[in-house]
């Protein structure tokens, strides 16, 4: 099995070979190269594997193209160290919010997720998985910003965000079953009404 270094190596490989051809994010979205610390442990998703020269969506915006498609089974790891899929969670609908502590989108956002997450407790499971590479930061993170409804899941591997070849911060729709209904990307006051029509979508 190759080496955390090594994995670290092959992807900014890879990021030297696609930078001329990388996706620009979304003013509400972020990405390693331009937020992050310029440290050899953090590489950004979007750099690794992007290679479309379309325009990035605006901020906020709505995307159903992917409605239907089943959740991916890549594992993450809980608060309590332990791997989990989102196939864990079904029997009640999923937001899941793909986000790290270096970008400034993301944490703008943290506190109206945390917001939602309240609101909906009882209908929705909102799970926030950082793709930072180092999972110590994030429990202080939440800690610190007293973001008492949501729990600190990680993906150090960034493994969510690199299947879905997005930006920083994504959210992404799941019905009870595992199916995506509808993807935004940026960040989004997730407490204001928009958002709530959005989230009830998934329990109607």
């Amino acid at each position: 099995m190759p080496s955390r270094s090594g994995t670290v190596f092959l992807l900014a490989a890879t990021l030297a070979t696609a930078a001329c051809d990388k996706q620009s994010p979304a003013p509400e979205q972020a990405n390693v190269a331009a937020t992050a610390p310029a440290t050899p442990d953090e590489v950004a998703p979007d750099e690794v594997v992007s290679s479309s020269k379309a325009a990035a969506p605006a901020s906020g915006a709505v995307d159903r193209t992917h409605k239907g498609e089943a959740a991916p089974a890549l594992a993450f790891v809980d608060p309590a160290g332990k791997k989990v899929t989102l196939a864990d969670f079904r029997g009640r609908p999923v937001l899941l919010n793909l986000w790290a502590t270096w970008c400034a989108p993301c944490i703008k956002e943290m506190p109206s997720l945390d917001a939602a997450a309240a609101g909906a407790e009882d209908r929705v499971r909102v799970l926030a998985v950082s793709q930072d590479m180092q999972r110590e930061k994030v429990a202080p993170f939440f800690a610190q910003r007293k973001l008492t409804h949501l729990a600190p899941y990680t993906d150090a591997d960034m493994g969510l965000s690199l299947h879905y070849r997005v930006n920083l911060p994504t959210t992404i729709m799941f019905d009870a079953a595992g199916r995506e209904l509808w993807r935004v990307s940026g960040a989004l006051d997730w407490n204001g009404a928009a958002a709530k029509a959005l989230i009830a979508e998934a329990t109607a």
